[in-house]
């Protein structure tokens, strides 16, 4: 695959969007969704539905109000400016800020049903025997669901690689700091330019079925199992 140097820096901003998100999404993601699972009311589904929210919401409108939260004169986009002395909206931070909130239910769901399915006697013996919250989860919950950790962050990597309306609101389109494959693929189409439009393409279908195939080949990797 015969890659120009604006397009090799498309994936690389990508894969390093996706990573950076990815560890961003478990850290926030694990401990959101194990609250989650242990909720019965009302409040517990208005969050988990703001969680779900970007599966159902079209990409550009969660992008349009990221875009005034993070300009210049939000309030969130003026102490970011006042700490790092860089406008937030149009930089690689905003993209990260975009992918972690619409990636979000993606890492979440998966852990919340795994965390959910941990049998709650083996955690009310732990207890009784002294076991801490924490150490209760680091010694029972941790490794019962340790694939459903490979899954969400999977799939949040996966999400993240083939974002396009939400970067493409707050990010722009520019080469080496906020263009990523799906924009770079975007452009090639307007451009009318198919060949590499074709190479980006192939090369994003390829990595989606591979990692899919790749979490479906055993099914007890599958999602709620």
């Amino acid at each position: 695959m015969l890659l120009s140097e604006t397009e090799w820096q498309a994936v690389t901003l990508t894969l390093r969007l996706a990573g950076v998100s990815t560890v961003i999404l478990l850290l926030v993601g694990t401990p959101l969704a194990y609250w989650l699972s242990r909720q019965r009311g009302s409040f517990g589904a208005f969050v988990e539905a703001l969680v779900a929210l970007p599966l159902v919401l079209p990409p550009t409108v969660l992008g349009f109000y990221l875009l005034l939260t993070l300009a210049p004169d939000a309030l969130p986009g003026q102490l970011w400016q006042s700490v790092t002395g860089r406008q937030l909206a149009f930089s690689f931070s905003a993209l990260v800020v975009g992918s972690v909130i619409y990636s979000l239910p993606f890492v979440v769901q998966p852990l919340q049903q795994a965390f959910a399915r941990v049998p709650e006697n083996l955690l009310k013996a732990a207890a009784t025997l002294g076991a801490s919250p924490m150490s209760q989860f680091s010694a029972i919950t941790l490794p019962l669901c340790k694939r459903s950790f490979v899954i969400a962050g999977a799939l949040g990597f996966a999400h993240t690689v083939g974002e396009f309306g939400v970067v493409l609101m707050i990010g722009g389109n520019i080469p080496g700091e906020t263009q990523v494959l799906s924009i770079a693929l975007y452009d090639h189409v307007e451009a009318m330019d198919y060949g590499s439009a074709h190479q980006i393409a192939i090369g994003l279908v390829a990595f989606s079925l591979l990692l899919l195939f790749w979490l479906y080949r055993d099914r007890g990797w599958r999602i709620g199992r």
